[in-house]
């Protein structure tokens, strides 16, 4: 289905242009790149608002969602909030006939999902998440290796962590209600790299596990976060039905950094990279003539360059008609109804079977 005959036509609209990482610029530059013509920024903070005027000049400001919604000319719409609006909001856009990209997390709920789904079918407009992180060169490589090459196998399990020691900082992001918890953040990023390396695998059940209450019990009573404060650490586990596992740990009292690592296990050895590398590891049959242990072959380098650009392509690409879209809403609550049924599980104390694959 074709609603544009050229990107250009596709007049974008930017909800939350505020200063955590200027993700409002920088959505609106990625559109732009990607053909699409930039047009609206709704932003609650004046001085934002100056911002965006001198970044995009020309472009129209709105500090009221239902007031661009009814009077600007826009047909997609970017929304850069904090996580426990993106349901809302994007519930409303799609409800005005508007086009959705999310920020990541899609939203918090497997429920969320579903009605975001159904209320784009029902106004024929798509919903995305902005997995941009998708094209990383690190999983990018690791695909072509692991899933393309097989050099290691075939894949039985995936440890994927993410972490450190130190207290939440004073922001919506160490809030629960609002961030979804501690898994929401890089853990999602976290999943969408598992779950590329499991094609055709059919999630079956999770089970989660939480520890808080330590930082929390350490703010003082003026801290913000202090009652609603993030995990401390959670660990998930998804079993999948070809009998594959994939654990997943983020931790603020992990004494040692851990930034973003992953390791795949196989058949016939184990590949593991971070942000920097990767490495290859591959026993063989023959022996060390001193030790007479195995010999491994060893394989380790930097990673193949990244490309999120291609989200906002295949976006516009998907709007003219011209490409499948790639970030569909469906695989979007895969990694979130992940971290729904692990929340329920924590709280449970029991696996919870999965609803889907």
């Amino acid at each position: 289905m074709a609603w544009f005959k050229h990107p250009r036509d596709i007049r974008v609209g930017v909800i939350g242009y505020g200063g955590a990482f200027n993700m409002g610029r920088q959505h609106l530059n990625e559109a732009q790149k990607a053909g699409m013509t930039p047009a609206v920024v709704c932003e609650i903070d004046p001085k934002r608002l100056e911002v965006a005027r001198t970044d995009f000049p020309g472009i129209q400001t709105f500090d009221d969602v239902n007031r661009m919604l009814a009077q600007a000319p826009v047909d997609l719409v970017l929304h850069i909030t904090p996580h426990n609006l993106h349901f809302p909001l994007a519930l409303k856009c799609l409800k005005a006939g508007k086009h959705v990209v999310t920020e990541k997390p899609f939203v918090l709920t497997t429920a969320q999902c579903d009605k975001l789904i159904a209320q784009a079918r029902r106004s024929r407009r798509m919903v995305s998440t902005y997995h941009n992180r998708h094209w990383d060169g690190w999983i990018r490589r690791a695909v072509d290796q692991v899933v393309r090459q097989k050099v290691i196998g075939e894949v039985l399990r995936i440890n994927a962590w993410m972490g450190g020691y130190g207290m939440p900082r004073e922001w919506w992001r160490s809030s629960k209600p609002i961030s979804g918890g501690i898994l929401y953040d890089w853990g999602v990023h976290l999943l969408d790299y598992s779950l590329q390396l499991l094609p055709g695998a059919r999630l079956t059940e999770v089970s989660g596990f939480a520890h808080d209450g330590f930082w929390a019990g350490r703010m003082p009573r003026s801290h913000p976060r202090k009652n609603d404060c993030n995990e401390d650490d959670a660990l998930v586990i998804a079993r999948f039905d070809t009998g594959q596992m994939l654990e997943l740990s983020v931790s603020s009292i992990r004494s040692y950094e851990r930034p973003g690592t992953m390791e795949i296990v196989g058949t016939r050895g184990s590949y593991t990279f971070d942000f920097s590398s990767f490495r290859l590891n591959l026993p063989q049959h023959g022996k060390d003539a001193r030790s007479g242990k195995p010999t491994n072959m060893l394989h380790s380098g930097p990673h193949w360059d990244s490309q999120g650009y291609r989200f906002y392509q295949n976006i516009a690409d998907h709007l003219c008609g011209r490409a499948d879209l790639i970030i569909t809403p469906e695989w979007a609550r895969r990694p979130i109804h992940i971290l729904d049924l692990a929340n329920q599980s924590a709280r449970a104390g029991r696996a919870m079977k999965a609803r889907y694959a």
